[in-house]
């Protein structure tokens, strides 16, 4: 393994799997278990369709009660392989490996977790690359340990080396560090050379931060897609707007625009008083097809077909998420990709 050759694969490269925790009682999904098992097992059910889903459980009896849910929901058990490890909660994105790829094998990325910030405790949940990578779970890997606090769903790369993030997250995480230090940072460890900053776009109930995850991901080397608002009544109007300008003003390694796809915008989902963040970009890339999480709302189909506009070649998956965003993130936020040959 050569450090010239290392690069990070794009979401739309071959995967081996992807990597999920089962939601149990000690996570904060018990208030509300039932309800975040069943999008657990509609998600299982969509990457088994295309791909094996690893699955993190935290003992035997989860490991036991995750099989039953999903073997009677008649999902391909052939395609599902669990392991065990401790964690104080589910949001893989962020928890996960960040890999690396050449031609002899992987780098395992393991940046410190800090729970966003310091927002939730976050101890279990920082070790879990490292207690991954010494239970044999990943093959031809070696592990960097890396001092520096990222999570995954802050960052979004080609494949070709241009890595899209947002100010607000990575200043929030690092407020003395200066945009062009940042840059050199993520640029050195991630094996970029261009790093595009967007200073807005948020989304209420986010606990992130402003993750790119949530906002606006490539789909291609000249293709973005994105969160729209349409709606000049809401709270996120000028936000979303003034981001969407961002992004008609960015342009690829050959000085071209991105082709734009904007998402719509889904009607203000409410509870407890608190507002919920419903994004359609949270979508999962898998082989042959990309996972969306769907809400209920009357424009999910439009969703869709925005997302079948920006993948031609893949089917479009709809996973119901509603109970996800009750724990302010959605179906990117609680999966990791593994590259082909990882596991």
């Amino acid at each position: 393994m050569t450090n010239a050759s290392l690069r990070l694969p794009a979401e739309w490269e071959p995967q081996s799997a992807v990597l999920i925790a089962w939601p149990n009682a000690d996570t904060d999904w018990a208030d509300r278990l039932g309800d975040v098992e069943e999008t657990y097992i509609a998600l299982v059910a969509a990457i088994t369709r295309f791909q094996p889903a690893l699955i993190i459980v935290s003992d035997d009896d989860v490991q036991a009660y995750a099989r039953a849910r999903l073997s009677s929901a008649r999902i391909d058990m052939d395609r599902v392989r669990f392991v065990d490890a401790p964690y104080d909660d589910t949001w893989l994105r962020d928890s996960g490996p960040i890999t690396l790829a050449d031609a002899d094998g992987f780098r395992l990325l393991d940046f410190r977790f800090t729970g966003w910030g310091g927002k939730f405790d976050a101890s279990q949940d920082d070790l879990l690359v490292e207690r991954l990578h010494e239970a044999g779970t990943f093959l031809k890997s070696s592990r960097q340990s890396i001092d520096f606090a990222l999570e995954g769903g802050a960052i979004d790369v080609d494949g070709a080396g241009t890595l899209l993030t947002t100010w607000q997250c990575l200043h929030e995480r690092h407020p003395d560090a200066s945009r062009e230090d940042l840059s050199a940072k993520l640029a050195n460890w991630l094996r970029q050379d261009r790093v595009l900053w967007l200073d807005h776009g948020y989304l209420e109930g986010d606990d992130t931060d402003a993750h790119v995850d949530t906002l606006v991901r490539f789909a291609a080397q000249d293709a973005i897609v994105y969160q729209g608002c349409d709606d000049p009544s809401d709270s996120h109007y000028a936000e979303l707007q003034a981001m969407a300008a961002e992004l008609a003003a960015l342009r690829t390694r050959d000085g071209q625009p991105y082709r734009l796809f904007a998402l719509p915008w889904a009607k203000p989902i409410v509870d407890d008083g608190r507002r919920l963040a419903a994004s359609y970009a949270n979508f999962l890339i898998v082989n042959g097809a990309v996972l969306m999480p769907s809400y209920g709302d009357p424009v999910d189909p439009q969703a869709v077909a925005v997302l079948q506009e920006a993948f031609p070649d893949r089917e479009i998956v709809s996973v119901p998420c509603r109970p996800l965003i009750w724990q302010n993130g959605s179906l990117h936020c609680i999966t990791m990709q593994l590259p082909a040959g990882l596991v």
